[in-house]
């Protein structure tokens, strides 16, 4: 490597592969190429765009996105074995730069899986490298749990793995077991140890589940990794993944103690973590580092005295530096068109001339409802202009609700299915309960509801809200989301926008091909 090579680290996207596996996280096909393209577009070096062997619609994901990057190295995951890499390569190798990913659990629990010894796992680690560097000469290799793995074994593999052609050597810490002064001297000791570890990169993925990822990834890099294994808003399995925006604006604001680059334009980072939010229907905690919404907000008298004599005394980056308006400004009912698509562009978000049209009878509706219109309730507004609709055999025409303290809440709901207007009338527990009671009514269904989460959009009684649905059917997953000044409207379009992509999935694919076709253990 060259000295700018030794400093600048490569950041590896999984969003689309290991942030999927969170359950309920299952993007669209669309879906998936929307934020391949914002990935590409903010600079993330290699984008792992899915798992092709897994399932037609994973395979047709990756292969679209491969021949779409512009920019990014495009990588599929494979297990160890040559029909899987072999799939694998059919989905990636169309791009500019592809990659193939293959992997096997090398530690004493995982090799119990597949009841290899080592001899026999070291020959198929062996094999299945060497038959993946025969048809791409860009092969990432993960040990999976190397962080358990005996340390003379993933010496011994990790140097196979090298010698059969890897080009890039990833060290998991599958289940968030290590801690930073071990991620750091485990990568160390592997390159000063391994045989021909100086002519590889050594990546790092981390796993969140003692709150220690992005901590376990800086160390990693302070130890030699030059490639960080990362998703969207810490999106993964369990407690999540290493977090992008955390990494690159550690690096960033840290350059003193850690003087490493990365390509990523950081003004793309809250763009693309709301759409993230949006399509996996996970949403963003308030006290989220880097884009939750209290990132740069100051309540405490001390610290709004402090900001507003110098904000370096309490914000240690810019809202600027990671695509925050630095003024929410205003909008109302006399803003015109021109006015919204410009107030769009500022939040980085593009329109196409049909979508800004139904977003802007949208807008003038909320205005007319609202006496002030924020940034936040226009982001809103997009999210539910995007996934209201998708699908339209279930449409809402017209809810009533009334409830109170003397009896039963109760909901009349006219629905448009298949073209067909329909009406039913229940009762419930609450205006929310028997909403949906009304909508299984008309629409029978074995959907499961496994989330329903509120929040208000901003602030004060007028506020929209935000309500996010997610359904389990025959093993598929399903997210709904919707935004409204009524909560019972948005709770209402949000669990019918789910039914909706469930409606969708079942078409395409069949009852229950939606899941995963194939049950996998994954690289980190």
């Amino acid at each position: 490597m060259t000295q700018t090579d030794k400093d600048r680290v490569l950041i590896f996207d999984t969003t689309l592969r290991d942030g999927e596996q969170s359950p309920g996280a299952t993007m669209t096909h669309a879906e998936k190429l929307e934020i391949a393209e914002l990935l590409d577009e903010m600079g993330v070096d290699i984008i792992e765009a899915g798992f092709p062997v897994a399932s037609e619609g994973d395979f047709r994901a990756v292969k679209e996105i491969a021949e779409r990057a512009k920019q990014a190295v495009i990588c599929g995951l494979a297990r160890a074995n040559p029909t899987d890499i072999d799939r694998c390569w059919e989905a990636v190798r169309h791009a500019e730069r592809p990659r193939i990913h293959t992997f096997i659990g090398t530690s004493p629990l995982h090799r119990a899986i597949p009841n290899l010894d080592k001899e026999q796992m070291a020959e198929r680690i062996e094999h299945t490298v060497s038959h993946a560097r025969n048809l791409c000469d860009n092969v990432q290799w993960s040990p999976m749990d190397a962080t358990r793995t005996e340390w003379d074994y993933l010496c011994r593999v990790v140097e196979i793995a090298i010698k059969a052609g890897a080009t890039t050597i990833n060290i998991p810490d599958t289940v968030g077991y290590t801690a930073p002064v071990e991620s750091a001297d485990l990568i160390r000791r592997l390159i000063a140890t391994v045989p021909g570890a100086d002519e590889v990169v050594f990546a790092t993925h981390c796993h969140n589940d003692l709150g220690m990822a992005t901590a376990n990834s800086l160390a990693a890099v302070e130890g030699g990794a030059r490639q960080i294994e990362c998703t969207i808003n810490g999106l993964g399995e369990r407690a999540g993944n290493t977090a992008l925006e955390e990494v690159v604006m550690a690096l960033r604001t840290r350059g003193d103690i850690l003087p490493y680059d990365t390509r990523i334009d950081t003004r793309k980072i809250m763009h693309i973590s709301r759409r993230v939010a949006t399509v996996s229907g996970f949403p963003v905690q308030y006290n989220k580092a880097i884009v939750g919404k209290n990132a740069f907000a100051h309540e405490s008298g001390i610290h709004q005295d402090g900001m507003l004599k110098n904000a370096e005394t309490f914000e240690i980056m810019r809202p600027e530096d990671v695509g925050l308006s630095a003024t929410s400004l205003v909008m109302g009912k006399h803003s015109g068109r021109a006015a919204l698509r410009s107030k769009l562009s500022e939040l980085g978000v593009e329109v196409g001339d049909n979508q800004l049209k139904d977003l802007f009878v949208r807008f003038k509706e909320l205005a007319d409802r609202k006496k002030e219109v924020y940034d936040e309730d226009i982001l809103a507004l997009v999210t539910a202009t995007t996934t209201d609709g998708m699908a339209d055999r279930l449409q809402i025409i017209n809810l009533a609700v009334t409830c109170g303290t003397g009896g039963p809440a109760r909901a009349e709901l006219e629905m448009e299915i298949d073209g067909q207007e329909v009406s039913a009338t229940c009762e419930g527990d609450g205006p929310v309960d028997a909403t949906f009671k009304a909508v299984r009514e008309l629409h029978p269904n074995g959907a499961r509801l496994q989330l329903y989460q509120v929040h208000a959009v901003t602030e004060g009684t007028d506020a929209q809200a935000t309500v996010s649905v997610r359904l389990e059917e025959d093993g598929m997953f399903a997210t709904g989301q919707s935004a409204d000044t009524d909560t019972v409207v948005a709770s209402a379009r949000a669990y019918v926008n789910a039914l909706n992509r469930l409606l969708v999935r079942r078409d395409k694919t069949g009852p229950g091909s939606d899941a995963r076709e194939i049950s996998y253990k994954d690289a980190g």
